[in-house]
């Protein structure tokens, strides 16, 4: 039983992104009522202002929301759907709508994010953990994507709806490693290539990740349930089937917050993005992203640069995924979400290309796994399914309901280096079918 000096402490300590919930409101009805008066600042200040109030609500929102918290990934998509129904039914004032689509689409938000979250996600980890994972959990994820993206594309032909289709709109968003990593640079490689706009890819590919991420928790607990009635296939928490083989862990690091070194991972994270801009210059058959993804992992792997700065491209990672992910995710309402295409796409037909394409990157994992000596069900779990989910959030709702959190490291591969591996598999095979 909770006191009721103790509930009192708890309203009072309860915070809305770090602020108090009074300093916070105050600050949001000074934004809003720049935006509804028509005084809104044009450019960056005055879209992250408002991006940043309505984000930090309808994520709390989303939060707290019963099935949609468990099942459909929570605040993140409350905030896009939100979002984009602001736009449709012209709650957003039209001056509002247009500063945020321009901070989008062309003053370069999206990409800065992208190289904030490419950069620090791969340059944080634990070089050792990320060789030894390159020998037998990177074969189970390939063994996700091939099935997952066999099973959809044979799927999407039998059932009329096209073979690339069901791959590009569905499949491969499905298992792309969530929503700002996965779906929204997706969106502007498969536009890119397909001379299309990424509002409408984004459109079909926004639900389903949606209800990949749903449909991947309940498989997650079923796998759980097989478990228990089938004892040899899983190793209730361990991955190795081989006991005496090495255990894949990663070691945690613990750096103090120093603004100087935050500002050091800035400029690594613009460089890289650089980087790839000029290598697709001179090979533009591959996406930027691609090749900035490529350049960062074999910086990683050949261990080019001291670990103090990979230190500082994580910390700056931390910091802008932590502050703007929810600012992230209304632009991508307002600019790249058009609602009704969403209900459009929305169909029987559509939900079962996404559960082909959840079973096919479990079943896939779980068989490849199994070869390199992994258990079935742990590598379906960590393999699979963390592909299929929606990143970080997904992760910790799939392995909750697997009972198998202790997976968490092999979760972080699939979101980290998976995803990384679906930009540029889709980056290279769009130049096929374009």
């Amino acid at each position: 039983m909770i006191s009721k000096d103790e509930k009192v402490v708890q309203k009072k300590d309860y915070k809305i992104m770090g602020l108090s919930v009074p300093m916070f409101f105050i600050l949001a009805i000074i934004v809003l009522l720049s935006a509804y008066l028509n005084v809104l600042p044009k450019g960056m200040i005055g879209a992250l202002a408002v991006m940043m109030v309505v984000g930090a609500v309808l994520n709390l929102i989303g939060d707290h929301l019963p099935i949609v918290k468990d099942y459909l990934g929570g605040g993140p998509i409350v905030v896009i759907f939100a979002s984009a129904a602001f736009v449709t039914y012209n709650i957003f004032p039209k001056g509002t709508v247009d500063i945020i689509t321009n901070f989008m689409t062309k003053e370069g938000f999206l990409d800065f994010y992208i190289a904030a979250l490419i950069t620090g996600s791969i340059l944080g980890m634990n070089r050792n953990l990320l060789i030894k994972a390159a020998v037998r959990y990177i074969p189970a994820i390939l063994g996700c994507i091939v099935f997952s993206l066999l099973f959809v594309g044979i799927a999407g032909a039998v059932m009329g709806y096209g073979v690339t289709e069901a791959i590009f709109y569905i499949g491969i968003p499905i298992i792309g490693g969530g929503m700002g990593a996965g779906a929204v640079p997706l969106s502007k490689i498969f536009a890119s290539g397909l001379n299309t706009d990424p509002a409408q890819m984004l459109s079909v590919m926004v639900p389903a990740v949606a209800l990949g991420n749903a449909f991947s928790i309940v498989v997650a607990g079923v796998l759980d349930k097989i478990g228990k009635g089938r004892p040899k296939l899983t190793g209730n928490g361990e991955m190795l089937r081989d006991s005496n083989a090495e255990v894949i862990k990663e070691e945690e690091e613990v750096f103090k917050l120093d603004l100087g070194i935050m500002g050091n991972g800035l400029l690594i994270a613009l460089t890289f993005f650089c980087l790839g801009s000029i290598i697709a210059k001179f090979m533009p058959g591959i996406h930027q992203y691609a090749w900035m993804i490529l350049s960062v992992a074999a910086a990683k792997i050949l261990g080019l640069i001291p670990r103090k700065y990979e230190l500082a491209a994580a910390q700056w990672y931390q910091f802008i995924v932590t502050n703007f992910t929810s600012a992230l995710l209304v632009g991508i309402g307002v600019a790249y979400t058009n609602l009704g295409e969403v209900i459009a796409a929305l169909s029987g037909q559509y939900l079962v290309l996404v559960i082909v394409t959840v079973l096919g990157a479990a079943l896939g994992a779980a068989l490849i796994g199994r070869l390199v000596g992994f258990y079935p069900i742990e590598a379906a779990i960590t393999a699979g399914l963390c592909m299929a989910n929606m990143g970080g959030t997904g992760d910790v709702a799939v392995l909750s309901a697997a009972k198998r959190m202790s997976l968490m490291p092999f979760a972080q591969i699939s979101s980290r280096i998976g995803g990384a591996m679906i930009l540029i598999i889709a980056s290279t095979i769009i130049k096929i079918f374009s």
